[in-house]
């Protein structure tokens, strides 16, 4: 069966290539028609057609030999005894005789295999390519239609005549861009185009005569000849700078237009850090690596390898030392968009702690002859000391231990509402002990807020009794209350002189020999108003701590409530007061007053910048466009487009429009156009006072009324 499937393929190629044989040589003689007839776009487009054409054809004729056409051929030539439909049919659904005839037939075909492909029709093809051949040089030896075709004598001068204006028959534009681009050529047969730097551009123009001379007219005044070979007329040149261009003849062309070429300019690479994150990495104790990752894109390839600058540095203060060295990296992925990777050892780099590890990736692009470079920003890797990381451990510390030491008021309230929900669940001594917790935190808060009115730290009162005790008798049950009017000598009593102070006693050291108002001053920083809401809130915190410390919080809410709002009072407050200092002035000079003396005094008026007016003549040349019949002198606005081409919004658009009135100069819509632009390209003028516009008859009549009053 695998015979005869090559068979019957080699049979449908040589279908396919017998027809596209026949077909071929016509088209070839419609293309040449074409070329003489219509120019070289023609023919290339009859070309094209007659080729799509010939495969589609070929095509049909090969799908012709189907499956039937098979069984056909086989049945005819005897090798498959009429019994050819058996090859195609499913050997399940074939009955046992049916099974051994289909057997033997596929044997039989193994030994002899008929002729299946279709005989070459000599012939044919050789009377299609004689045909198509012969229209072909016909075609192209037939003299032109109006031509002389023997001349019997040469003219005279005075026997010719002006020969009318030259036409464009076929254009075409190549350009080879720069190899480092990588881009394939291009050719095109408009001959506007927007090229890489540095491209080849070579033209190829046909014309339906020849001309005496043509050439390129640039809008620079550079002028580019073209030279004539085998009938077209061919320059080239090397994109460097956009441009717009002409393409003049001797005799003139019917019609003549602008071609823009604009150059696109390689850029810089440009560098990314992917990691780390941000430029500044502190590093950690006891660290031995580093990794770092950048990515590279460019607009036609970044190079394969880039080097890596790494800078470390020792010592402190003014002995700093530094050490530089470059390592070679090899990027991955795509040439427009490569990655960088990799991980210093700090370790063999000879960073220490107190230290710094500063890298810089630099890469390069496939610009030729010179690449160009593109630095990444530095990324510094600072290396701590342990004294800094036993400061920072430290500090860490601290920030989680002391918000365990102070409860805010309102984590006291959440506690005291909790406590009372629990009563039923708890015994009564339970109860009472954990209200009396409550309230030691409330008096630890109470005399940390009291430190801003200078008050005095309170010693390690015991706590009073549980029961027995009268609520009047609780703010005095755990110190005494010395507000904003005491004013006691803090030289000793006379208790105190008597008693000695016992060794060890924190309270009887700081009595003999210190001053417990040691945030006497920060409440100086408070003012009075101030003073007084903190005053009352440690006031309700006071009340709140003794309900607390006799087991009934129900009683304590409400004094903790109002301490709270008081607090909440004192944080919007203003905490400190300058003193308002007035400016010093200079004394004044008494001896020079009313003098007459004008020695160095100066106006104080500013001076105003001078601002550059607009070049006169292009003012001139804007306004003659705007007459009907008035005329601009185009080459002189053409050199003043040259000289202020950088500063122009678009360049390329004025000398379009300059060059389109110079080659219509009675095209009113040309003339509008370069005027427009003119007036882009002037410089703004600056905006004025608006006057203020005259008062109608009743504004008039109130101005006078208002003059009228006394």
């Amino acid at each position: 069966m695998k015979t005869l499937q090559l068979a019957w393929r080699r049979a449908r190629r040589r279908r396919a290539l017998i027809t596209l044989l026949l077909g071929l040589p016509w088209a070839l003689a419609a293309a040449t028609l074409a070329l003489r007839l219509g120019g070289f776009d023609i023919a290339c487009v009859v070309a094209t057609v007659g080729l799509l054409a010939c495969a589609a054809l070929a095509t049909a004729h090969a799908r012709r030999l189907d499956r039937h056409w098979l069984q056909r051929q086989l049945d005819t030539s005897g090798s498959s005894e009429d019994s050819a439909d058996l090859l195609f049919a499913d050997a399940a659904t074939l009955n046992p005789l049916q099974q051994r005839q289909r057997t033997h037939v596929l044997a039989t075909l193994e030994r002899t295999m008929p002729e299946l492909p279709p005989r070459w029709p000599r012939s044919a093809l050789l009377l299609c390519w004689l045909g198509g051949l012969a229209i072909a040089l016909l075609a192209l030896g037939w003299p032109r239609a109006g031509g002389p075709s023997a001349p019997a004598r040469a003219p005279a001068a005075g026997d010719r005549t002006p020969a009318g204006p030259l036409h464009l028959q076929s254009t075409r534009l190549r350009v080879d861009a720069p190899a480092y681009t990588g881009q394939p050529t291009l050719t095109q047969n408009a001959l506007d185009a927007k090229v890489a730097a540095d491209s080849r551009l070579s033209w190829s123009l046909r014309f339906d005569r020849a001309p005496a001379r043509a050439w390129l007219q640039f809008h620079d005044g550079r002028q580019l000849p073209l030279h004539e070979q085998d009938g077209h007329w061919l320059a080239q040149d090397v994109a460097r700078a956009p441009v717009l261009y002409r393409v003049v003849s001797e005799p003139a062309l019917a019609e003549t237009r602008l071609h823009r070429l604009d150059v696109v300019a390689d850029r810089a690479p440009s560098v990314r850090v992917l990691e780390p994150v941000s430029s500044l990495v502190l590093g950690t104790p006891g660290q031995r690596q580093w990794t770092l990752r950048f990515e590279a894109s460019d607009d036609y390839g970044v190079a394969a390898g880039a080097m890596l600058s790494i800078t470390t540095t020792q010592g402190s203060g003014e002995n700093i030392t530094f050490a530089t060295r470059r390592v070679a990296l090899t990027g991955s992925g795509e040439a427009s968009a490569r990655r960088f990777a990799h991980t210093l050892d700090l370790a063999a780099l000879g960073a220490q702690p107190g230290g710094d590890v500063i890298a810089q990736l630099e890469v390069r692009d496939n610009h030729a002859p010179r690449p160009q470079t593109a630095r990444s920003s530095s990324v510094i890797l600072r290396l701590p000391t342990a004294e800094v990381a036993l400061t920072a451990e430290l500090e860490g510390r601290i920030k989680k231990t002391l918000p365990a030491y102070f409860r805010s008021q309102r984590q006291i309230i959440i506690d005291a509402e909790a406590l009372i929900r629990q009563r039923r669940a708890l015994a009564a001594d339970a109860f009472v002990t954990r209200s009396d917790a409550i309230g030691v935190d409330q008096r630890i808060l109470r005399l940390r807020y009291g430190q801003f009115l200078g008050e005095e730290s309170e010693g390690a009162a015991k706590p009073p009794p549980t029961s027995d005790l009268p609520t009047s008798d609780a703010p005095t049950a755990d110190a005494h209350d010395h507000g904003d009017d005491h004013d006691h000598d803090h030289g000793g009593t006379a208790s105190s002189a008597d008693t000695p102070p016992v060794f060890g006693s924190a309270t009887d050291v700081l009595s003999e020999y210190g001053h417990t108002h040691d945030h006497a001053e920060a409440a100086t920083l408070l003012d009075p108003q101030t003073r007084a809401t903190l005053k009352a809130a440690l006031d309700q915190m006071w009340s709140a701590e003794g309900e607390l410390r006799q087991g009934r919080p129900e009683q304590a809410l409400p004094f903790a409530y109002k301490a709270l709002a008081f607090i909440k009072q004192v944080q919007q407050a203003e905490r400190i007061y300058l003193a308002r200092v007035g400016p010093e002035l200079p004394p004044i000079d008494e001896s020079r007053r009313l003098g007459g003396d004008r020695a160095g005094l100066a106006s104080r008026e500013l001076p105003l910048a001078p601002r550059t007016p607009p070049d006169p003549a292009i003012v001139e040349a804007w306004q003659r466009l705007g007459d009907g019949d008035g005329t601009a002198d185009l080459d002189a606005l053409a050199s003043w487009q040259q000289r202020n081409a950088a500063y122009l919004p678009d360049a390329l658009d004025l000398a379009a429009a300059i060059e389109q009135l110079r080659i219509e100069p009675g095209c009113n819509d040309c003339r509008q156009r370069l005027r427009a632009q003119l007036w882009r390209a002037l410089q703004r003028p600056l905006p004025q006072v608006m006057r203020r516009t005259a008062a109608d008859a009743m504004g008039q009549q109130y101005l006078d009324a208002l003059e009228a009053l006394p």
